[in-house]
């Protein structure tokens, strides 16, 4: 996958570890970076298709009006 300067700037600084996740541990903050952003993409890009699986996403009913 070819990523754009943008794209390796936000790998870059998501890289950089929370302080619990560097109290937990992370072998490859790289990858573990790339795999956040990618499932952030994918929620933003496509809500209508993650928010069933999600436990933290609130149903249709309950999020406010426009």
């Amino acid at each position: 996958m070819t990523e754009s300067p943008e794209d390796e700037e936000r790998v870059a600084s998501r890289a950089q570890l929370l302080p619990e996740e560097q109290a937990a541990g992370s072998e490859d903050p790289q990858h573990q970076a790339e795999e956040i952003l990618h499932d952030s993409d994918e929620r933003t890009e496509h809500p209508e298709e993650t928010g069933d699986a999600s436990t933290q996403t609130s149903t249709p009913d309950e999020r406010p009006g426009p």
